[in-house]
């Protein structure tokens, strides 16, 4: 399901870590929500993120097209950490879970 807000659908480009802060992921979704439900609840228990228990998400940004958000996460992908953290910190500068505001309503 494609969230739908003010006649644009909704894509998302997040970063999620894990709880000791030490490994990032960035991934793309059109469901924010749902997506951070199945990395809490490992539905690909092979995946990197069950691997290294990544389910923390510490920062995101919303598209209206499907291409941009995919341009940025392949962006983001090339950085260096160093300028991943920068980028997180630019927003949340403590690096605070987030996960609370879009978990309430899955």
């Amino acid at each position: 399901m494609i969230e739908f807000t003010e006649g644009i659908y909704t894509f998302y480009v997040y970063i999620l870590t894990n709880k000791s802060r030490t490994v990032l992921y960035t991934g793309v979704t059109n469901n924010l929500h749902k997506r951070l439900h199945q990395h809490k609840t490992k539905s690909n228990p092979n995946s990197f993120t069950a691997k290294y228990n990544i389910e923390f998400l510490v920062y995101f940004e919303k598209f209206g097209w499907i291409q941009q958000a995919i341009e940025r996460e392949k962006e983001i992908k090339n950085l260096t950490r160093i300028k991943k953290l920068e980028l997180i910190r630019i927003k949340n500068p403590n690096m605070d879970f987030l996960n609370d505001l879009f978990l309430q309503e899955f």
